[in-house]
């Protein structure tokens, strides 16, 4: 029987069950044939989902159908209307050793913090170093995209948080949350038509 699992994924947890240290066995006890769809770097946190569902992983991670994937971006300096417009018009970065544009993205200066958990560890604070929050939504997903994204316009992240996939949200989810949900809730959420 198919089972979704929505989880706040907290920062510096492996996005896998198995080996040592913090994994997503910490989080509580899955049914054994789960697994993560897609994939958050130890570095990132936020919306994971994990299931059994391989007609949803495929729906998700296929670069065919360009799901929407928004981050909650804090990044190093005031982020520039310049720099935006690069993160949304696609920019030039390194994937598997190539040269790789990233498509049209949306990307938004937030004008105070998202509400959002506290990250342990905190993100470092500079005091002669201002920092300031972007929305990006992103339709692929390459490795460490966003960083490489944020980097390549000027202004290094400091801290990543996937907030949405579609209209899937963690809105009010704690740092390690897991909620279960339905098939319907999470076709639905997603966009996916049901067959």
């Amino acid at each position: 029987m198919p089972r979704y699992f929505v989880i706040y994924k907290p920062f510096g947890m492996l996005t896998q069950f198995s080996g040592e240290g913090n994994t997503l066995g910490n989080l509580g006890d899955f049914p054994p044939d789960v697994y993560p769809v897609g994939r958050l770097d130890k570095d990132s946190e936020g919306l994971l989902i994990i299931s059994n569902d391989k007609t949803l992983n495929h729906r998700l991670l296929d670069p065919v159908q360009g799901h929407r994937r928004e981050y909650f971006v804090q990044v190093e300096g005031d982020i520039t209307h310049e720099a935006l417009h690069q993160l949304e018009s696609g920019l030039l970065i390194q994937v598997d050793k190539r040269a790789y544009r990233t498509k049209k993205a949306v990307a938004k200066s937030l004008k105070s913090s998202p509400i959002l958990p506290e990250r342990v560890p905190p993100v470092r604070y500079r005091k002669t170093v201002p920092d300031s929050w972007i929305s990006l939504t992103l339709t692929e997903g390459k490795n460490r995209q966003v960083r490489k994204m944020t980097a390549a316009a000027g202004f290094p992240t400091l801290r990543l948080v996937r907030w949405a996939i579609e209209d899937l949200t963690i809105k009010g989810f704690e740092s390690g949350q897991v909620e279960e949900l339905s098939r319907k809730a999470i076709y639905s959420s997603l966009g996916i038509l049901e067959r």
